[in-house]
């Protein structure tokens, strides 16, 4: 399998690494969980997993650091300076990362986003931010609502514009026909240990919920019991899942 590693700075000075596997398909682009890395997925046996799919040449990863330890996952800072903090990882994604897959896998690619558990949500709030960039969001074991995450203090516009539970059920207009028209998301969860304690059990249907109401176009996907909120899970969701949009 062709991989590679690469560090990218944003002009605004943000940097980063991107770690790729594959030789050509459709770029996915992939966050990490809570303060993951970029060779994440690979430790966890999630490329190889879909490692068919990826020496077929329908998928190629792109897979990137977090930078929730300075963000969302800063618990001594309020809830606002984190949601504020976040925009830096914002312009990194879009002024460098994005470039770099577009050179890489050419000009005209649409890439879509996953994640697991808070790469779920970076996933999700990505592509609705951002949909010119992203139409696709596959999300695993996520929790879309930032004030859920031992959030303090009060919030503001940067929490409410990163909280897809709260923006999303409150879109209309052109914009919102434009998503209808652009976006597809797919929301995965099982049912089984930490799904309720990370408040993903709750927040996917509820996230499912929202989207049905607004028109936009989704899946909900809801394992048993016996799926737990842990990577042999997420690898068996996205191997059924990944061959529908590669």
């Amino acid at each position: 399998m062709r991989h590679y590693s690469v560090r990218l700075q944003s002009p605004d000075g943000a940097s980063g690494t991107l770690a790729a596997y594959g030789h050509w398909g459709r770029p996915l682009l992939v966050f990490p969980t809570e303060k993951g890395d970029a060779w994440e997925w690979a430790k966890n046996g999630m490329v190889a997993t879909i490692d068919p799919l990826i020496e077929a040449g329908r998928v190629k990863l792109y897979c990137v650091d977090s930078f929730d330890e300075g963000t969302w996952s800063a618990q001594h800072l309020p809830l606002e300076e984190r949601a504020r903090r976040h925009a830096a990882y914002e312009s990194w994604i879009s002024d460098a990362v994005v470039p770099h897959i577009r050179a890489d896998s050419g000009e005209s690619v649409e890439i879509a986003t996953a994640g697991c558990s808070l790469g779920a949500f970076h996933a999700l709030n990505f592509a609705f931010r951002r949909a010119d960039l992203f139409p696709l969001a596959l999300c695993f074991s996520g929790n879309y609502d930032p004030s859920a995450w031992n959030g303090w203090g009060e919030r503001g516009e940067a929490t409410y514009f990163n909280s897809p539970a709260d923006y999303v059920a409150n879109l209309h207009g052109d914009h919102l026909d434009w998503l209808r028209s652009r976006l597809s998301v797919l929301l995965v969860c099982g049912q089984g240990q930490w799904e309720d304690t990370t408040g993903a059990l709750a927040s996917t249907p509820h996230m499912a919920a929202i989207l049905r109401d607004r028109g936009i176009r989704h899946e909900l996907d809801m394992w048993g019991a016996d799926v737990p909120h842990d990577w042999p899970s997420w690898r068996a969701q996205l191997a059924h899942h990944l061959p529908r949009f590669s």
